[in-house]
Parts: structure tokens; C-alpha cells; sequence
């Protein structure tokens, strides 16, 4: 054996003195694990609110308003044109040169204002040609009658022969016919020396100037003078759907009379108030639409030929009907959820309760089925409820103080500017 092997390794000896520091340290961080379990234990004892203990989710801030009522009108709406009361193109009766236009392009005028004239010499010629005409006439059947009336005498003695008397007699028919028709052609000729002046037919406003100072014109010229719209009156023809024919005829038995607005084209700015008129004779099968006309007085000129408007007829007047912001309608799937609504009831919690909407109207929806005047309804906030949901009544945007949000006011400041505001419907 070699001594020069490594002698054996002693396994090393245990001794408390070297891991007293270890057991020390996992003393204290076992003791600090115990107390802080025990602390939380105490804090789970404590009470919480009824929800939390029974694993429900926190109340959801919502916007609330107050279920109204109100007389509420319902109209039909359709899409109108604005059309003149009277429309007449001014053309020449007469041919010649245009010698004096006596209008200002846009010009109110009134029935027989002068507008135009055409050289009157040539018509004043032929109308002196026919009073000559008509005086040669008359002058050979007065000299016609005096040979007849001797001739007359002359028979009655036998101076003449019927025949010769005969044959005067007719001579004065003739001259008699002669000089009636003289009198037709002087008419004739007054009449045309009276066209020489172009006066306006109708009340209304003049156009742009069709034919300047200097042409020639003639009778048959299709383009005219000038076009003169009537205003005051004016007209609004629209077109509704051929389902609202019936409604319609029913309220007239009850109004003769019934009321059109014309709204502007963003249909918030009323133009003028009218009266339904006419209902066209016939129903457009192309478009199942039938056109009506109504009347407006136009005082203020705020309608115009040609404009486009949104018209409205009231149909009805509903009252004491129960009315909420357009936000609070919401859209579900087809069905028996089709409009609905969240209702806050007592105890805080909202109930879903399908509604039937007659129409919305300026962020109010006028409802037939479904609420009830006085109950609360959510406004806002609708995104995360469903049935049973627990609601904290919150503030409306933009509004001061508590309990802001349980005021119709500020409901109606959230239908506003609600994101789940439903598109309008027509009823």
C-alpha cells in the first residue's frame, strides 16, 4: 500500500451553536406568516354590503328619468316640393319689335301692371285702314236705304216693278252685312293695337328677363318675355305612404281642415304652417305613394318654387299620453323584446319591460304599451344592465348638484346626447 494516499474525509459533525441563527430566522418568518393570516381571518368577519355577501356585482351608475305625461301630436311625414300657386310664361300676342321694357327683373307685379311694349305704328295704320273701311260702308248703305224707301213709294204707284224694288232691298242687306263686318275688323284692329301693350296676368314676382329692348318678337315665340311665379299664395305638393290614405280620410270626416307643416331640410326649422288642400285622384302604383297638395299663405316668403321641404301633417292629437327620452327605448332582437326598456323599481333594481313606441319625435318617444306615467325609467347607462341588475341613480351629464339625474330635465339633456338613441319611426 502507498502512504502517499489522501487520508479518509470525516463526515461533518452537527452542532446547535452553527444553525441556531437559521432556526432563528424561519422562527420569525413562520411567526409573521401566522399573524398576517390571522389579521386577514378578522377582516373577513367584518360586515360588507348585502351584495358583495351574496357574490353580486356593484350597483351600476345609471341616469334616470321620470316616465311624463303629455298631449302629444302625431304627424305623417313625407318628402314635398314647394310649387307656385299660379305659373304664366308672358309671351307676345302680336309680332313687331320690342320697343320699351317696363318691368325690373324680380319685380313684384300686380294683374295689369305694363311689363313690355312692341311698336304700336303698324297696328294704329291698320286700324284707321278698318275705321275708313267701315265709314265708305255706311256711307253707301244710308244711300242704299233713301233709294229703297223711294223706291218703295214709286211701287206703290206702279212706277217701278217689284223686281227693281226687290233687288234694292237686297242691296241694303248687303251693305248693312258690309258694314258689320267693318265693325268686327275695327274691333279686330283694336284688340291687336292693344296686345302692342304686354301687361302681367297674375299677381306674383317677375323672373329673369327673357328678351331684351330691341328684338323682334313674334306670336309664336315659345321662349316669352318673362315667367311670373305667384307666392302668396304657394302650394307644397308632397307624397305619403298609400297605408295612411285611410288614417287620413278618417280625421277629415272629423277636421275638414288639416294642418301641414313644412320643415326645413335638417326638419327642425319650421317654414310655414298650411292647410291640406287637395288628395291626388289616384294612388302611384310604381311607388305605392299617393301625393297631396296643401296651401300656405307664404307671408314671410320663407317658401320658394322648387324648394325642397320635409312635410308634416298632423294627424291626430293623443292626450295624456305617457311620453319618455328617445334614449330610454332600446332595440332587442325580433320578438317580443323588439323596443323595451330598464325600470327602476323600489328596490333599486331595474326590471326589462318591453314597450310599444307610436312614434319618436325631437328626442321624445311617445309610448302605447308598457309604462306608466310617474314610474322611473333608466335614461343612460343601459349598456351594462340586464333583469335584476342593481342601479345607483347618478348624475346626468353636464348637470349640478345631487340627484341630478332623477329630474326630467336632465333625462331629457341624456336623450339628447344618448349613444343608444333609437332612429325616429313613423307611425
Amino acid at each position: 500500500m502507498n502512504d502517499s494516499s489522501p487520508p479518509p474525509i470525516s463526515p461533518p459533525t452537527f452542532t446547535i451553536k452553527k444553525w441556531l441563527p437559521i432556526l432563528s430566522i424561519c422562527g420569525l418568518l413562520a411567526a409573521a406568516a401566522l399573524w398576517r393570516n390571522h389579521r386577514h381571518g378578522h377582516a373577513a368577519a367584518d360586515p360588507k354590503p348585502a351584495g358583495s355577501a351574496r357574490g353580486e356585482l356593484p350597483p351600476v351608475p345609471v341616469v334616470a328619468g321620470v316616465v311624463a305625461q303629455k298631449d302629444v301630436p302625431l304627424y305623417l311625414n313625407g318628402l314635398g316640393t314647394v310649387q307656385a300657386f299660379n305659373t304664366v310664361t308672358v309671351r307676345p300676342r302680336v309680332d313687331g319689335q320690342v320697343v320699351k321694357i317696363a318691368f325690373t327683373e324680380g319685380q313684384d307685379v300686380r294683374v295689369g301692371d305694363e311689363l313690355a311694349e312692341i311698336d304700336p305704328a303698324p297696328y294704329r295704320a291698320l286700324l284707321a285702314q278698318a275705321v275708313a273701311k267701315q265709314g265708305q260702308d255706311e256711307a253707301q248703305l244710308a244711300n242704299a236705304r233713301n233709294d229703297s224707301r223711294r223706291y218703295a213709294e214709286l211701287l206703290a204707284k206702279e212706277g217701278v216693278t217689284q223686281q227693281v224694288f226687290d233687288t234694292q232691298k237686297a242691296l241694303v242687306n248687303q251693305l248693312a252685312a258690309a258694314v258689320t263686318a267693318d265693325q268686327a275688323a275695327v274691333d279686330s284692329a283694336k284688340v291687336q293695337l292693344a296686345y302692342t301693350t304686354i301687361v302681367s296676368p297674375i299677381a306674383g314676382r317677375s323672373g329673369i328677363r327673357l328678351v331684351d329692348q330691341g328684338n323682334i318678337v313674334h306670336a309664336g315665340d315659345a321662349t316669352g318675355l318673362v315667367l311670373i311665379t305667384q307666392l302668396q299664395p304657394i302650394s307644397v305638393v308632397f307624397t305619403l305612404r298609400e297605408q295612411t290614405l285611410g288614417p287620413i280620410q278618417q280625421q277629415q270626416l272629423l277636421t275638414p281642415e288639416l294642418t301641414v307643416l313644412a320643415m326645413g331640410r335638417d326638419n327642425a326649422e319650421l317654414l310655414a304652417e298650411g292647410k291640406l288642400t287637395v288628395i291626388d285622384n289616384q294612388i302611384d302604383t310604381t311607388t305605392g305613394t299617393i301625393k297631396l297638395k296643401a296651401t300656405f299663405p307664404n307671408t314671410d316668403l320663407h317658401l320658394w318654387p322648387g324648394q325642397f321641404v320635409n312635410a308634416r301633417l298632423l294627424l291626430s292629437l293623443r292626450k295624456a299620453s305617457a311620453v319618455v327620452p328617445a334614449a330610454v327605448v332600446q332595440r332587442g332582437p325580433e320578438g317580443p323584446l323588439a323596443a323595451f326598456a330598464f325600470v327602476i323599481k323600489d328596490d333599486q333594481t331595474v326590471d326589462v319591460r318591453a314597450v310599444k313606441v307610436a312614434q319618436i319625435e325631437q328626442g321624445e318617444a311617445l309610448i302605447e304599451e308598457g309604462l306608466s306615467p310617474g314610474e322611473r325609467v333608466v335614461v343612460d347607462g343601459q349598456y351594462k344592465l340586464q333583469k335584476g341588475s342593481r342601479v345607483k341613480i347618478a348624475d346626468a351629464p353636464g348637470a349640478g348638484g345631487e340627484g341630478g339625474g332623477h329630474s326630467p330635465k336632465a333625462a331629457g339633456a341624456s336623450a339628447e346626447s344618448g349613444a343608444h338613441r333609437p332612429k325616429p319611426a313613423t307611425p
